[in-house]
């Protein structure tokens, strides 16, 4: 039986439970419900309460559709997208683990989960944070935020009344940092030292929060996983979008208030239809197509990392990485690259490459001449969208010469589906959490357990010292553009300089 914890937060208190060894508050309000008339507005401080609140079950997961990245059957099985939880527009709430409520000041991790800006939840089983509390004396902290269009559309040069309505989510985020500012020293955390991580579009979010005025000195550290984001959306192209959202609904501008009436269905019917348009021809690119934060000038300046890295984060350590396949989760199904032979290969990759087809295809065969036609396809698309675009970022931190760049590559390769997912996007994450156990997407190979200890060491060396290494691995050195020494993780992990260093090339030379 689960023990009960009480701890007084400044909204009020909450109950947790002591669950495997670890204080556990789940569904905290860290602000106010954006319904009615609060929706498409910056988040509003919460409601103080009387009482006590009970915080044992995880809060309502933000509105979103289903399988927004049409994955076949046998993936959704494996791969939780998020919880299990109702949805709702009432959903600004956090989880928190932690090691001890008293005590030492503990390094805290906040997680941004993944989904784009448009699906996913902090109480996805994977970043269950008990684990890292095991390993070592933390906090970790989760939570939801508006997704979407209720979270990022662009309104404010179209309609009196919206202003911050195309960054709304992510001042949810900045509103719960404050929160852990606030209040995390009760739950034994040191508001010090945070560290923001997240992967894919969590990794996206921390691109942002490095460059939001209003977020600093609320994050000390910062990891991205499989997330660049190195140019978001400006006000043209938030414009447009919300042009789209309204057209769709069959909405004038001078009529976007009736969206605060509307169903969240009915919304979300208009954001799938707008992002279907989205063209992969605008992979590369498409943190400025579709649903994104906006940069407004105001809440959001610039960037997050075009034309340099914003100058707000400049002190902030940054540990940045990817994974080997990245593209094998949302395109090594599809017949084009299944199927693949090396004659279709360039009309299929023209969406992606464009004039260039030609010369990249050349280049990772004869980079990599052991490598079979949908494989080379994976490289190619991998790297396009994630990891030069990671490197990009992770020159343009090094170029202010202000804080430490440590760069990985996890290349250790799931059996699951016969191995055709390889190091797919989104497989460290169960690792970095040491969740390996009960992940199914990881198997049942016994080197995955000692992988997941090593790396989640290495998430926790980073939080409190602001190094990766540890006793369990080879020495890591700092990024350079001499060395560019890069851990990779694997069943054997090692530092290799400038892994795959013809095709990091190829896109340096990228218009």
């Amino acid at each position: 039986m689960a023990a009960d914890i009480v701890v007084e937060t400044t909204s009020g208190k909450v109950r947790g439970a002591m669950e495997r060894g670890v204080s556990v508050f789940k569904g905290i309000p860290y602000a106010a419900p954006p319904l009615g008339p609060l929706r498409f507005r910056p988040p509003r401080p919460i409601e103080p309460w009387s009482g006590i609140r009970d915080a044992t079950a995880y809060g309502n997961m933000a509105v979103q559709s289903e399988n927004v990245f049409a994955l076949p059957p046998d993936l959704l099985k494996i791969f939780p997208l998020g919880g299990e939880e109702k949805l709702s527009e009432d959903c600004l709430t956090l989880n928190v683990w932690s090691s001890g409520l008293a005590g030492a000041k503990r390094p805290v991790l906040f997680w941004c989960h993944g989904g784009a800006f448009i699906t996913g939840s902090g109480s996805s089983p994977w970043n269950d944070g008990a684990n890292l509390c095991h390993a070592d004396d933390v906090v970790v902290v989760s939570f939801n935020h508006r997704l979407g269009i209720l979270g990022y559309l662009h309104l404010a040069d179209l309609a009196d009344g919206f202003e911050g309505a195309g960054t709304a989510g992510m001042m949810d985020i900045v509103a719960a940092l404050e929160w852990v500012r606030d209040n995390i020293a009760v739950f034994g955390g040191d508001p010090g030292n945070v560290i923001i991580f997240g992967e894919s579009g969590g990794g996206a979010k921390v691109c942002v929060l490095m460059a939001l005025p209003g977020a600093k000195g609320l994050f000390h550290k910062a990891i991205i996983q499989s997330g660049p984001a190195v140019q978001m959306a400006d006000r043209t192209d938030g414009t447009n979008t919300a042009c789209q959202v309204l057209a769709h609904l069959g909405l004038e501008p001078s009529q976007a208030d009736k969206l605060r009436k509307m169903s969240s269905a009915r919304l979300l019917e208009a954001q799938a239809a707008v992002q279907a348009g989205v063209s992969r021809a605008a992979f590369a690119n498409r943190r400025r197509v579709g649903v994104n934060p906006v940069i407004d000038g105001k809440v959001f300046p610039g960037g997050p990392f075009a034309p340099r890295a914003p100058a707000v984060s400049a002190d902030v350590p940054l540990m940045i990485g990817t994974n080997k396949d990245e593209q094998t989760l949302f395109i090594g199904h599809l017949p084009w690259v299944a199927d693949a032979t090396f004659d279709s290969l360039p009309e299929a990759l023209h969406q992606y490459l464009g004039a260039r087809t030609a010369e990249v295809v050349a280049t990772y065969r004869r980079a990599q001449p052991h490598m079979r036609a949908d494989e080379i396809a994976i490289a190619i698309v991998s790297d396009l969208g994630v990891r030069a675009l990671s490197l990009q970022i992770a020159e343009r931190k090094l170029a202010q010469k202000a804080a430490p760049v440590f760069v990985y590559l996890f290349a250790w390769e799931t059996p699951v589906l016969g191995g055709r997912l390889r190091s797919c996007h989104t497989l460290e994450i169960p690792f970095v959490f040491d969740n390996v156990g009960p992940a199914e997407i990881t198997g049942s190979d016994p080197a995955r357990l000692p992988l997941g200890r090593t790396m989640s060491r290495a998430w926790l060396a980073f939080a409190r010292h602001g190094r990766p290494g540890h006793g369990g691995l080879p020495d890591w050195p700092q990024y350079s553009t001499a060395e560019r020494a890069t851990m990779i993780f694997d069943t054997t992990c090692r530092v290799e300089n400038d892994p795959y260093g013809t095709e990091r090339r190829l896109w340096e030379t990228t218009p």
